[in-house]
């Protein structure tokens, strides 16, 4: 199925973009837990015409509900503003934002330039200090009004945490239907804040597993159409699926290396499970793990030299690291537990993985050599983690207990206080997060 690229001009507005060194600047420190979320008011966009002003509601209603997400802001009741704007490149009368304590303002418009093409502006104010932190302007067709609303969120991100943001992208998952007994599993799309779903594939093969590619176009997954469950991958772009090799047992739990050349699956035999890697350029494959135990879940540091994965070589489930050519395996897990489903933070500073123990199952997060393990959620069954594009968002798989149980995707941010259910349309699991759209 094809899905619409679009490529912005995007242009740093200069006007009245002048921040001294000795000003102090409104920032966020997201790496503390227990962040008072900042207080910023996202008034609506100006526009040019009656279509133009409903269209810069939306816009600004959408900026507000991904920066409300993120836990790191609230976003203030249109309602309580004092000033309207009419003019977003005259400075906004600050002490009438700072009345109803507003931290930061982001101001815009929306300009027609053609009947398919409209150009959005917004300005960043730090309210404080009385200065812009960011200007920027996008030009995108009109249909296509949501991206450039969470660019602009990434934009107010980035300027107030000084890293990147997540807004602009999209999670794959399965999308489920029917009683747990005869479930079926289709493979699905959707923007990250569940706008915009649909199906990838025809018909009602049962999918699982799905995984981005680095350049977000490509996914590969595990499918259960033919006699022994095997690995496929998918163009979004062109909708054109491919078998990954003809392997004599199953191949299973596959992802990318981070260039996306290589993918790394498990492949079952006699058994047994032992992780491979397949150069996606020649299709040749190479061993990396042959023991007599289960290896699985492989998942590459960002700078492709290691891979951690889940063995039960010692006993019990746990997790090992080992350099990307299969050498130097060593153990990094050493908790109470049965660990399982590792992967590598885009930042490379963590390793998210599922815990069960005592009947519950939890959402953890450690560091690459083991230390620093904390869990994140708890309950009857947490698992398929995965991480946003910047490193600080974790969405995962959430089943509820009985019969009648249903699965939803969740997120939960690197404090562990930000739980929240994702929007999605029906019943749902196995998430994937893409990188950012080009």
């Amino acid at each position: 199925m094809k899905r619409f690229i679009l490529l912005f001009c995007v242009v740093f507005l200069t006007a009245l973009c002048v921040v001294s060194s000795a000003q102090a600047q409104l920032e966020i420190d997201i790496t503390k837990g227990n962040i008072d979320p900042t207080p910023i008011a996202v008034p609506s966009f100006l526009g040019t015409d009656t279509e133009m002003r409903e269209l810069g509601q939306d816009i600004a209603k959408v900026i507000r509900a991904d920066l409300e997400r993120s836990g790191l802001f609230k976003s203030l009741d249109p309602a309580s503003f004092l000033e309207t704007q009419t003019n977003i490149d005259y400075q906004p009368t600050f002490a009438d934002w700072r009345v109803i304590k507003a931290e930061a303002l982001a101001s815009g418009r929306v300009v027609r330039e053609t009947d398919t093409k409209i150009r959005v502006e917004f300005r960043l104010w730090d309210i404080f200090a009385g200065n812009q932190l960011a200007g920027l302007r996008f030009s995108a067709t009109q249909d296509n009004w949501r991206r450039t609303a969470h660019k602009a969120a990434d934009a107010i991100y980035k300027a107030l945490t000084g890293e990147e943001g997540y807004f602009d992208s999209r999670i794959v998952f399965i999308d489920e239907k029917g009683p747990k007994t005869d479930r079926k599993k289709r493979l699905a799309i959707m923007d990250q804040d569940g706008h915009a779903p649909q199906y990838l594939l025809a018909g009602s093969d049962l999918v699982v597993t799905p995984r981005f590619s680095p350049s977000a176009q490509k996914i590969t997954f595990m499918s259960y159409e033919n006699v022994i469950p095997q690995v496929y991958l998918l163009d979004i772009e062109t909708g054109r699926r491919e078998l990954l090799g003809n392997f004599p047992g199953m191949t299973f739990a596959p992802r990318f290396s981070p260039d996306g050349n290589t993918l790394i699956m498990s492949m079952m035999s006699k058994s047994n499970s032992d992780l491979y890697a397949m150069d996606l350029r020649t299709r040749s494959t190479s061993r990396l793990t042959n023991d007599p135990s289960i290896d699985v879940s492989g998942s590459f540091s960002p700078d492709g030299r290691k891979i951690v994965f889940n063995s039960d070589r010692g006993g019990s489930p746990q997790l090992y690291t080992m350099n990307a050519n299969g050498t130097n395996k060593k153990r990094i897990s050493f908790g109470k537990g049965r660990y399982s489903a590792p992967v590598w933070s885009p930042r490379g500073d963590k390793i998210a993985y599922v815990k069960s123990l005592d009947g519950k199952f939890t959402i953890g997060v450690m560091n690459p050599d083991g230390s620093g393990e904390r869990q994140l959620t708890e309950s009857y069954m947490d698992e398929g983690p995965t991480w946003s594009p910047n490193g600080r968002v974790i969405i995962f798989s959430r089943e509820t207990k009985g019969r009648n149980g249903s699965n939803s995707i969740w997120s939960v941010d690197l404090t562990g206080q930000n739980l929240r259910k994702v929007n999605t349309p029906g019943k749902s699991s196995d998430p994937a997060w893409s990188p950012l759209l080009p």
